[in-house]
């Protein structure tokens, strides 16, 4: 195994993230998933927004392309066009990819363009001062919604599978080795990968909404993933006493994969590379 190491731009450290952030565990989790393919540093090309995930790609050493705000699968996919050779990933986050950049999410899933977008969910505005985002969980507080969020949150995989992506994965930062496992799936993937990426945010989520800091959300997200949530609902703990029922699971892991064609951008050569 490479030293991951060799994947960073060392100049760039200190990194920006704050304590207790999970997106440093993503970022390791992403440069093993390259390591373990062995890709060329290159041939991959990392795309990113704005907010707190995009800064990954400034410390990632490949080719970096840093967009405006929302539109990171827009460059995504004129650079897949003009260089099909390079493996094109995109890190965003639930305000960057969601919001502003919902439009072009969707539509980058449903051209089936082959790259591989990771969208690092921590519920909230992180990088701009702990506002609702699109996938704030109802009765969670932020910094616009003190008395609560009264909208309801966006379900980032139903949302791309409905928006016809070919595949489709749900991670926990908490599961670093599953996490890297499902990233190099989704690299390999011919057509368009999106992954979400459940990671924390201990500085507004935790402290507006009292989720503790960043050990104690990790494991909160280890005991809502349903493989875990279901064995602990049934555990007895001691005798005769059940144990207190968990919160709301989250299916995980690869949620749907098929093969059909991909978007060249080549009039009548759009490709299956089944």
């Amino acid at each position: 195994m490479t030293d991951i190491k060799t994947y960073l731009r060392e100049w760039a450290m200190p990194h920006v993230l704050c304590p207790g952030c999970a997106h440093g565990i993503v970022l390791r989790s992403f440069l093993e998933a390259v390591d373990q393919l062995q890709l060329e540093q290159d041939k991959v090309a990392m795309v990113a927004g704005i907010g707190c995930s995009s800064r990954l790609a400034g410390y990632a050493d490949f080719c970096t392309l840093h967009g405006t705000h929302g539109r990171a699968p827009a460059f995504a996919t004129g650079l897949k066009l003009a260089r099909p050779e390079l493996d094109v990933v995109v890190v965003t986050g639930d305000g960057d990819g969601l919001a502003i950049g919902g439009n072009h999410l969707i539509h980058a899933a449903r051209r089936n363009i082959d790259i591989t977008v990771m969208l690092l969910n921590n519920s909230i505005y992180g990088m701009t001062g702990g506002q609702a985002a699109p996938t704030t969980p109802q009765g969670a507080v932020a910094s616009t919604t003190p008395s609560g969020n009264t909208e309801a949150s966006f379900d980032a995989c139903a949302l791309l599978q409905g928006a016809g992506a070919s595949f489709v994965a749900r991670v926990l930062a908490a599961n670093p080795i599953e996490m890297t496992k499902v990233m190099a799936d989704a690299i390999t993937h011919p057509g368009f990968s999106f992954i979400e990426v459940v990671s924390d945010c201990p500085e507004y989520f935790g402290r507006y909404n009292k989720a503790g800091g960043g050990a104690e959300m990790l494991v909160s997200l280890t005991s809502r993933d349903v493989a875990v949530a279901g064995p602990l609902a049934a555990k007895r703990f001691v005798n005769h006493v059940p144990s207190s029922e968990p919160p709301p699971g989250m299916d995980t892991g690869v949620l749907q994969r098929e093969v059909r064609p991909i978007f060249s951008g080549i009039r009548g050569g759009d490709t299956d590379e089944s």
